[in-house]
């Protein structure tokens, strides 16, 4: 019996950008091993499996994986899934704020529509940061020099749902000549950090970013990273704090698949930690086809 698969760009506004995504809309009777070699064959950084929510106020159990392995939690999964459940009308009533079940627990979704296409937000789980690393190694590890690094903001990891290495450099130009060598990262990071993010601040809320991991050369559109990127460029004064922060990150376009994700965040007691984080952006439906 064949099952409905969507595949969508998210975090863009343009068909043919962003960050691909494959969606299989009934995951039921499929074992891991099944989703695993799909999501090969799709070979996308991620495919998506909706099933069923153990929770019945929720909308959807949504299981997760990239060619390799299976993922707790993932930003544009999140977000390009939510947006095909609400497009295929597969939510109860209609209603654009909902409940997802993943790895890391529930993840709350809302849509809001504007200039006639609906933006999804996902809210992030809690904040952490985690080990500082030095610049120097981080440096060896993309081939480039150590005054390429923003001195007096330490890379460090970041947090909520998958850890991150961050590390922020002096601009656009030092970004884009960093190098992703599969061995030096695996060294780097280790079983320390999901991948290496680097930014630099292009403006007073604004940020170009790359991300890579040992698994993936580059990613088009993170957004587990984007959320903890935002508290982070906060925290060393990349981006001023304020009760409520709105960011802009473009990433993807070194590698041709420009990508723009929208972070908001809100600062209470805490002046180093979000009291909530919610990362969003438009979706591009690509195709509609029937997985035999």
């Amino acid at each position: 019996m064949g099952r409905t698969l969507r595949i969508v760009d998210v975090f863009t506004e343009k068909p043919l950008a962003g960050n691909q995504l494959a969606v299989v809309l009934d995951g039921r009777d499929l074992r891991t091993e099944e989703m695993q070699r799909i999501a090969r064959e799709m070979n996308f950084s991620e495919t998506t499996f909706v099933l069923p929510a153990e929770n019945p106020a929720h909308a959807a159990k949504v299981r997760i994986f990239t060619p390799f392995s299976e993922l707790k939690f993932a930003g544009h999964p999140t977000v390009g899934t939510a947006w095909v459940l609400a497009d295929e009308g597969l939510v109860p009533d209609g209603a654009l704020e909902f409940v997802l079940e993943e790895g890391v627990g529930p993840v709350s979704v809302r849509g809001v529509k504007q200039n006639g296409r609906v933006m999804f937000w996902m809210t992030h789980p809690q904040m952490t940061f985690g080990e500082v690393f030095p610049h120097a190694h981080v440096a060896s590890a993309i081939g480039v020099d150590d005054s390429a690094f923003v001195s007096d903001a330490p890379a460090q990891i970041a947090n909520t749902g998958n850890p991150f290495l961050f590390a922020a450099l002096r601009d656009e130009r030092a970004v884009d000549s960093a190098v992703s060598d599969q061995a030096r990262l695996q060294n780097l990071l280790r079983d320390h950090a999901h991948g290496l993010f680097l930014f630099a601040r292009v403006g007073s809320h604004r940020l170009y970013s790359r991300m890579f991991a040992p698994d993936i050369p580059e990613d088009p559109a993170t957004g587990s990273a984007s959320g903890p990127l935002g508290g982070y460029a906060v925290k060393y004064g990349l981006v001023e704090r304020a009760p409520k922060v709105s960011i802009v990150s473009e990433q993807g376009t070194k590698m041709g698949r420009q990508s723009f994700i929208h972070i908001e965040l809100e600062y209470g007691e805490s002046p180093d930690i979000p009291s909530r984080i919610e990362v969003g952006g438009s979706v591009m439906p690509v195709l509609k086809g029937e997985l035999l």
